[in-house]
């Protein structure tokens, strides 16, 4: 069974072109299997009519001179048009010595055919050409159900791939062109339309309105954007009519990245893959030994050669390895474009499958259990010489090099106050606890209470924060300054989704560099199992390995910089969508929407997953450990024989079970 075709994967490659040539030429193996069957269907009658066993059987004589030949010459139309197919996969299997499925039907539909022209030309017995014919029949129904049903699985990431829109209005010197997408580079202009798709990722320069996301992250509700906001290609525009100012070129889009991701994920194997496939070659060699030794068995002990031939060719199609080859690969292809659809981007399918194995999640807070947006809740300053104000313009020169919410938060508040910050000189990031630069010749700091610890400074006398609260210090000239306290909204998401995962006895800890006070705050508030406030990057990663020591199998949440190490350590790494680069490279799954909802929705799912493979695995499995002695013939005595039509039959219906399984496979959202 041809489960990959050259033309389908290009692994490697994003172009939503190329993806659509790959379906074209599935939809076109499709229709040639189709029309195989119904050029067998109208052969079929004659062919019955014309074999003895089935006149024997109905108690008439229809043979006239030459019937014998007619029929010859109509099974070989049969054999040779209907059997192409298996005979061109039977001689792709040779060459990549990996025999499996088209060589097993291949080598049966031969013996078959050969023995039954042996009998026209001379051999004595009874040929069973119309055996042959039913045989080629059913296995060309059973593919076209099967590549419908992986078509099928596959059409999710079709739909993806269909959202990227072919044209954009370019707004050029004043004037506005139609252009292909593919056309647009960065720093282009293009314009949004009301009930149009967003041509390209990119900033709103102008203009607002709100947009349906659903397609690409799972967001149901269509979200406002503003001037300043990032959109994304491929999502529909409400009434409103904007501006984008285009960020990069259409194949590296946020939805090319997507489809790529989809379709590496689609081509990678896990564990629960490699081992079906391993299963499904053993099965080959089993169905080829165990058909040869039924022949031996039937043929020694005194039975005719017809029905010796009879039971080796009914072994041998009875234990094609169809439905186990099929039991994963349907719902890789189903589970990864779903997870997409859904805002979940699965990069690596073992991380996906094991998920159903995590017994504790431990959740970066800033940007994932909160919404990550700070806001100057306080300023206060220690130095005479300075203002509320110089704190602020003084940080807000920093916080220009930093994407760090609390850089973003700080530099809102500059604007809110019509404050212009200053340039700032010899920037330099202090891992983990703050950033240092030379502003107007005076050497600046802002940092974490972690590193006035560290470094003896004292904290200020009647210096107060709530538990809400996360504090930066500023220190001038090696003198503390003075403070800004900022506080972060919890994501009203959050609380439901920490009761979700104790629901499913999985265990929730806040892992974050903030203070005791604010990570017990938010801790407590959500009903956490427990917290670890004031960690270093490296000491993150220690964290990880302290909780993997203790037998836990752990889940990291983050979306920064500072998670990287902690992502890749864990025995899962989850980076939320709206975090670095870095942690997405390094973590196994990227959830788009930041959304802790989504960190139990990808458990939830991959249990479902990994559910529906065992359940392929068992019925596939399990179907040929009954299906081949019954095909071999130890019911015979018992009245019980298997012809290879009716074993055809049966491995066809076990596809076919294995692929509605994998077809009702669904992403149960909390």
């Amino acid at each position: 069974m041809e489960h990959r075709h050259s033309a389908d994967k290009q692994p490697g490659k994003a172009d939503p072109h190329m993806q659509m040539n790959g379906r074209n030429h599935h939809a076109m193996m499709i229709a040639d299997f189709k029309k195989r069957f119904y050029v067998v269907l109208v052969l079929t009658l004659p062919i019955m009519l014309l074999s003895t066993m089935i006149q024997h059987f109905i108690g008439v004589n229809w043979s006239f001179n030459g019937s014998s030949y007619f029929l010859f010459a109509l099974a070989t139309v049969v054999f040779i048009y209907g059997g192409w197919p298996f005979f061109k996969g039977l001689i792709e299997e040779i060459k990549n010595k990996n025999p499996g499925m088209m060589f097993l039907v291949g080598f049966a539909i031969t013996v078959a055919y050969a023995y039954s022209v042996a009998i026209v030309f001379g051999l004595k017995g009874m040929d069973f050409f119309w055996e042959l014919d039913t045989l080629i029949l059913i296995m060309l129904l059973g593919h076209w159900i099967e590549m419908r049903s992986i078509m099928g699985a596959s059409k999710d990431l079709e739909l993806l791939i269909q959202l990227m829109p072919a044209d954009a209005h370019l707004e050029k010197d004043g004037k506005v062109h139609d252009v292909t997408t593919d056309t647009l580079k960065e720093g282009d202009v293009i314009v949004i339309k009301p009930g149009e798709k967003v041509a390209a990722d990119g900033i709103i320069a102008e203009g607002e309105s709100y947009i349906n996301e659903s397609m690409l992250t799972g967001e149901s509700k269509p979200v406002k954007k503003l001037k300043g906001d990032k959109v994304i290609a491929g999502s529909i525009n409400g009434n409103g009519s904007f501006k984008v100012t285009v960020s990069h070129a259409a194949k590296d889009s946020y939805l090319s990245q997507v489809v790529k991701l989809v379709d590496d994920a689609q081509n990678s194997k896990s564990k629960t893959q490699l081992m079906a496939d391993t299963a499904a070659k053993w099965l080959t060699f089993i169905a080829l030994g165990t058909g040869i030794t039924t022949f031996l068995f039937w043929y020694l002990t005194g039975h005719p050669l017809a029905f010796a031939m009879e039971r080796m060719v009914t072994v041998i199609v009875i234990c094609c390895p169809h439905a186990l080859g099929l039991a994963v690969p349907l719902l890789v292809a189903k589970s990864t474009a779903l997870s997409a659809k859904n805002g979940l981007l699965i990069k690596d399918r073992t991380a996906f499958e094991n998920s159903r194995k995590i017994t504790t999640v431990v959740f970066d807070k800033t940007g994932t259990l909160t919404i990550g947006k700070f806001e100057v809740s306080k300023v206060v300053s220690l130095n005479k010489e300075l203002k509320e104000n110089d704190i602020i313009r003084l940080s807000a020169a920093l916080e220009q090099k930093s994407e760090h919410p609390i850089a973003t938060g700080i530099l809102q508040k500059a604007v809110d106050l019509k404050i212009t910050a200053p340039s700032a000189e010899n920037f330099k990031a202090i891992t983990g606890q703050g950033v240092e630069a030379m502003v107007e010749g005076k050497k600046v700091l802002v940092v974490s209470p972690g590193y006035l610890k560290e470094k003896h400074i004292d904290v200020p006398e009647g210096f107060k924060s709530n538990d809400t609260e996360t504090v930066v210090f500023v220190i001038v000239d090696k003198a503390l300054a003075g403070y800004i306290a900022l506080s972060d909204e919890i994501r009203p998401e959050s609380a439901g989704a920490i009761k979700k995962l104790k629901e499913n006895k999985i265990k929730s800890i806040l892992l974050t560099g903030d203070n005791t006070k604010v990570a017990g705050s938010v801790s407590k508030t959500l009903g956490m199992d427990s917290f670890l406030a004031g960690v270093l990057p490296d000491q993150k990663l220690a964290k990880i390995k302290e909780l993997q020591s203790k037998g836990e199998f752990v889940a990291m949440t983050g979306d920064g910089i500072n998670d990287a190490p902690a992502l890749a350590q864990a025995d899962i790494g989850i980076a939320v969508g709206s975090g670095s680069d870095i942690a997405a490279n390094t973590a196994g799954i990227v959830l788009v929407n930041s959304n802790p909802d989504d960190v139990v929705n990808l458990i939830l799912f991959g249990k479902a997953t990994y559910r529906k493979m065992v359940q392929n695995l068992v019925w596939a499995t399990g179907y040929n450990v009954i299906a081949l002695p019954l095909a071999a013939g130890v019911l015979y005595n018992q009245g019980i024989v298997l012809s290879p039509a009716i074993g055809a039959m049966l491995m066809t219906v076990s596809t076919v079970v294995v692929a509605i399984n994998a077809s009702l496979l669904k992403v149960k959202t909390i």
